[in-house]
């Protein structure tokens, strides 16, 4: 019996040891991978511990090319102005050039001001050109009449501890004063978007020429990633037009509002030429910091990722809902369709043929 008991007490003294080793690796294991792909288990988790933001009001948004200004106001609830508001399209640039022009030849015909703020180092610190200042003879068509207001930002290495949100905060607030400082007056339309968030010229001119729009009315665009062959959502609210306050209007990227216009434009996110260019957003704008392996900058892998239409920092999508989430895995599917995009990319395809659909291989220099 004695031996009985001893063999039984061997036993579980071995399960217990087993079991404690069993957990201790686990354990290590875990926290490696937590440690290492801290990004990739938040994001997975989002739907835990992150909570969505209210729901927009969203309006009904009319157009056709064959009705009127006033039959459009009109439709919208609003009514025709007898002068067109003037308009400020306000951007932060970085070196998206191509999409630029083809914002502003969009925008030509209903923006009284460009207004440009461009730095010689990107968010991180990272040093660049002056893309934009060395290539201004490019957007003549622009500054017909001085409508170019361009403010050069003076860049320079993060400190330490110092997040690049910071220095794209102290970059937005300065064109908050080059607005100021513009000429804008009291109910003048001020557009809020980043260079690839790029607002049709039938939003603007509506907004334009309508009373009694709200005073800060969200864009909600077509996402589109690579190109305009990967066809994401129309979920791209970010962009703004605001009725200008002076004391009360300030540039900004967040949500300023509940109220949101849908089919406003054309959200086009890392569409760039070259792949050196995908190089350098992954590395210097606010979320590099998901640059965790160098791997991920090789070219031969973000030319893969383009054509595949995978995620270019191999991360998970960002949702609020496990459901969503595990509704947007994987790809993103192709689209076939050059209906409805800008008329100055559709007016030049030999200049832009990367960005229309079946011409994902981008150029290396």
């Amino acid at each position: 019996m004695h031996a009985y008991n001893g063999g039984a007490r061997l036993l579980l003294c071995s399960f217990k040891l087993k079991t404690f080793y069993c957990s201790l690796i686990a354990f290590v294991v875990l926290s490696c991978i937590i440690f290492f792909q801290w990004h990739y288990v938040s994001y997975f988790l989002r739907p835990v511990w992150d909570t969505p933001p209210p729901p927009f009001h969203y309006l009904v948004h009319y157009y056709s090319p064959n009705l009127s200004i006033p039959e459009l106001c009109s439709l919208h609830g609003w009514r025709k102005r007898h002068q067109p508001r003037r308009v400020f399209d306000a951007i932060i640039f970085n070196h998206e050039l191509d999409l630029l022009e083809i914002r502003w030849r969009e925008l030509d015909s209903v923006v009284s001001k460009f207004l440009i703020v461009e730095s010689n180092t990107t968010f991180t610190g990272l040093p660049k050109p002056l893309f934009f200042a060395a290539n201004r003879h490019r957007f003549r068509f622009a500054d017909l009449g001085g409508r170019i207001i361009y403010r050069f930002f003076p860049g320079r290495k993060l400190r330490k501890q110092e997040s690049p949100f910071e220095i794209e905060s102290k970059q937005r607030r300065t064109m908050s004063k080059l607005l100021a400082e513009s000429g804008i007056h009291e109910g003048d339309l001020v557009i809020m978007s980043d260079t690839d968030e790029i607002p049709s010229a039938h939003t603007i001119r509506l907004l334009q020429w309508c009373d009694d729009i709200p005073p800060v009315l969200h864009l909600q665009m077509s996402n589109y990633l690579y190109s305009f062959e990967f066809y994401v959502d129309k979920e791209s609210w970010r962009a703004a037009a605001a009725v200008y306050r002076r004391g009360s209007t300030y540039y900004n990227h967040g949500r300023k509002a509940d109220t949101i216009l849908p089919d406003a434009g054309w959200h086009c996110s890392f569409c760039f030429r070259h792949i050196r260019d995908f190089v350098h957003k992954m590395r210097g704008y606010s979320h590099a910091d998901r640059v965790k392996d160098p791997s991920l900058l090789k070219h031969a892998r973000i030319q893969e990722v383009i054509c595949n239409g995978d995620d270019i920092f191999g991360m998970l999508p960002e949702e609020y809902t496990f459901k969503k989430l595990v509704a947007k895995l994987g790809a993103v599917s192709r689209s076939y369709s050059a209906v409805n995009l800008p008329g100055h990319l559709l007016k030049n395809p030999h200049r832009f043929r990367y960005l229309l659909p079946g011409n994902c291989f981008r150029e290396l220099s």
